[in-house]
């Protein structure tokens, strides 16, 4: 038997690393999608059906004309996801319809900050109602853009951020029992939602 160079070894352990072993960092929800419920997603085009049941057969309840306007799924079957609007209406959208990608819903007028402080300078003003899209959140503070402009504001004054992602240590039942980064959250695409 010939040995093979280390360097070969190590390619080969990197590669089945990649393609078939489980990450220790990341398991999946025991969920249709393999995602946590509840999460919150975005709308993926200009017009969306919101229906009274997960099917085509089921009348439209709700037509949402706001691509990137956040939902939160609170439960799913295959192809079938039920969402919350943000004024708490539920209906059901079709998976394809939905997007990883997470925005928030401002519940107050705001100002964007260019630091994560209540001094820092006023970069945007946030008119209620208005949709941000969400980069990232820590200790209590959103950094968000929109129209091209960036800045943070403080997490309570959006629908669409949960208090776990802001506050460390914060209890989520959901969390604790799916992986933080699962497959396709957080995509533009948003395709295995």
């Amino acid at each position: 038997m010939v040995a093979a160079p280390l360097s070969r070894l190590l390619v080969l352990v990197a590669l089945a690393a990649l393609c078939g072993a489980p990450s220790a960092f990341a398991r999946e929800c025991d969920t249709h999608s393999g995602l946590p419920v509840p999460r919150f997603v975005t709308l993926k085009f200009d017009e969306v059906n919101g229906r009274a049941g997960p099917s085509q057969g089921h009348p439209v309840r709700w037509l949402y004309e706001r691509r990137g306007l956040p939902v939160e799924v609170i439960a799913e079957t295959a192809d079938w996801r039920q969402v919350r609007d943000v004024d708490g209406e539920e209906t059901w959208m079709h998976r394809r319809t939905l997007s990883g990608r997470r925005a928030v819903a401002a519940r107050q007028e705001v100002f964007l900050r260019a630091r994560p402080e209540a001094d820092g300078a006023e970069q945007a003003r946030v008119e209620l109602g208005a949709i941000l899209w969400l980069e990232r959140c820590r200790q209590g503070w959103c950094r968000l853009e929109a129209d091209g402009r960036r800045g943070w504001a403080r997490a309570e004054g959006f629908w669409g951020v949960y208090v776990w992602e802001v506050e460390p240590g914060a209890p989520d039942d959901a969390r604790d029992r799916c992986a933080e980064q699962a497959p396709g959250e957080g995509s533009q695409t948003g395709a295995a939602l």
